[in-house]
C-alpha cells in the first residue's frame, strides 16, 4: 500500500512539475531573445524555487561565517540528481551559471537556452584546443561577474556517497585565482535517487561553506586543495547518511529558505 501511494504521489508531482515547466520556460525563452538574461534573473530564481516546491523539496540554506557572498567564485558541489542545479540556484545568493557538458548544448532549444543564459560548455573530448576554449570561456564568465557551479565528481552518485573528484575545476581556480566555495547538498538522496523516478518529500539542506582563497597558490598545491574541498563537502553528507542509516530522517512538502 505504501508503494502504491508513493507511485501515485510521484505521478502527481511529476505531472505538476512538467506542466509548470512547460508554461514558464517558453516565457524565459522569449525574454532571452530580446533581453540579457541577467535582466530577469529574479524570474529564473522563481522558476527554480517552484521546481523545488512542486517536487516536494524543502530547501534550507546554511551559510558558514566565512562564506563571502560578494565574491565571484566557483561553487564546488556534490552531485546527486537532476534537481541539483535548480536547488543550488535557489540557494546561492548571487548571479550563477554552471559548467555543462558540451553535448547538452546540441539539444534543440535547450542547448540554445543554456548558451544564451551563459552556461559554460565542458568538452566531451579533452584535447588541448578544447581545454584552452574551456579556460577562455570560464575566464570570460568570471570577468563578467558570473559565478560558476561545478560538479567535480562529473557524474551523479548512486548511493549518496561522494565519488572521486576530477582536477579540472581546481586547476582553473588556481590558474585564474578564483576563490572556491565548497557546497554540500544534504538530503537530496532521500528526495530522488539517480536511476529511480520516485519523488519523496524531503528536506534538502544546502551548506555554503567558508570561501577558500586560491590567489598565489602554486599548481603543486592543487591536489591538496582538491582533497581539502572534498573533505569539507563530505563531512555533513556522510553525517546525514549515517543518521539515516540509524533511522533518523525528516520530511516536509513545503519550500523554505533559511539563513
Amino acid at each position: 500500500m505504501k508503494r502504491l501511494w508513493e507511485v501515485i504521489r510521484s505521478l502527481l508531482l511529476w505531472g505538476v512539475s512538467w506542466l509548470h515547466f512547460l508554461i514558464v520556460v517558453p516565457i524565459l525563452i522569449a525574454l532571452a531573445v530580446v533581453l540579457d538574461p541577467r535582466k530577469h534573473d529574479w524570474l529564473q530564481r522563481g522558476l527554480c524555487r517552484r521546481i523545488a516546491f512542486f517536487s516536494a523539496a524543502n530547501v534550507i540554506v546554511k551559510k558558514a561565517p566565512g562564506f563571502d557572498d560578494k565574491r565571484t567564485s566557483f561553487f564546488m558541489s556534490n552531485h546527486v540528481n537532476l534537481f541539483d542545479p535548480f536547488i543550488l540556484y535557489c540557494a546561492i545568493p548571487q548571479l550563477v551559471r554552471g559548467w555543462e557538458l558540451e553535448s547538452h548544448f546540441k539539444i534543440p532549444i535547450y542547448g540554445w537556452l543554456m548558451k544564451r543564459f551563459g552556461n559554460v560548455p565542458v568538452p566531451d573530448v579533452r584535447s588541448p584546443k578544447d581545454l584552452k576554449r574551456l579556460w577562455r570561456l570560464t575566464q570570460k564568465a568570471v570577468n563578467s561577474g558570473t559565478s560558476l557551479i561545478i560538479f567535480p565528481e562529473a557524474k551523479r552518485t548512486r548511493d549518496g556517497h561522494l565519488g572521486e573528484f576530477e582536477d579540472g575545476g581546481f586547476r582553473l581556480a588556481q590558474q585564474l585565482g578564483v576563490p572556491i566555495v565548497p557546497v554540500s547538498l544534504v538530503g537530496s538522496i532521500a528526495h530522488l535517487r539517480t536511476g529511480d523516478w520516485i519523488l519523496r518529500p524531503a528536506n534538502i539542506t544546502v551548506y555554503l561553506h567558508d570561501t577558500i582563497e586560491t590567489k598565489g597558490m602554486r599548481k603543486e598545491e592543487v591536489p591538496a586543495l582538491r582533497e581539502r574541498v572534498k573533505r569539507i563537502i563530505a563531512e555533513p553528507v556522510e553525517a546525514s547518511l549515517a543518521q539515516t542509516a540509524n533511522g533518523v530522517a525528516t520530511r516536509s512538502p513545503q519550500t523554505a529558505l533559511e539563513d
